[in-house]
């Protein structure tokens, strides 16, 4: 018997290959990523339910009144929010659910669901980041200077996360996140069914 899937929060600062390497635990079936759903309009080249779930205000207020969105904010006249449906189904099938949020997001999320699981993605240096930044030659110097000063600043509320992962290299934090998972698989208190069957074939 399967126990229930695990709800995991990542966060991460830009630059830091986190992208990257939830492409990596995703190709396994064991992992469902957790897709948004906004007012705005799609933008060129975006699909309903791979980049968003594109729905209008109104249905989107009905969710919120409904409590059908675990979270959700306001940009711009437009909602953002995470459906919470889709999660709990997917969570049922002992599939764990990945939410890829800022931390403000986050924080919001752990006053909901305190025992879902928190991970942030540091770089190996603020230098190391700045670095990466360059490398993508897609933004200007004092673009680059204010999101190297904004990661510095969400990097000092990871310890408001039960796990750090360092993306050094690639290989090595794609396993560190499996083994997190792995261990918060194991605990004791999320394996009922585990216990239950073994004594069941006693």
């Amino acid at each position: 018997m399967k126990n229930k899937g695990r709800m995991i929060v990542v966060s991460a600062p830009s630059g830091c290959g986190k992208g990257t390497i939830l492409a990596e635990i995703l190709k396994s079936d064991k992992f469902y990523y957790s897709i948004s759903a906004t007012t705005r309009a799609p933008r060129e080249g975006e699909k309903d339910g791979v980049n968003y779930h594109f729905i209008t205000k109104e249905e989107f207020e009905r969710q919120i009144e409904n409590g059908g969105m675990l979270e959700y904010a306001e940009y711009c006249g437009n909602y953002y929010g995470t459906p919470k449906k889709i999660l709990e189904e997917k969570m049922n099938e002992g599939i764990n659910v990945i939410l890829e949020i800022e931390v403000q997001g986050a924080m919001k999320v752990r006053k909901l669901v305190p025992d879902a699981v928190f991970i942030f993605i540091v770089p190996p240096s603020i230098s190391e980041l700045e670095r990466r930044l360059r490398k993508r030659g897609t933004e200007t110097d004092d673009v680059i200077a204010k999101r190297v000063a904004e990661a510095a600043g969400e990097i000092k509320k990871a310890p408001d996360y039960d796990y750090i992962v360092v993306n050094g290299d690639l290989d090595d934090a794609v396993d560190d996140f499996k083994k997190i998972i792995r261990a918060e698989e194991m605990k004791s208190a999320y394996s009922k069914n585990i216990i239950d069957e073994v004594l069941e074939n006693a």
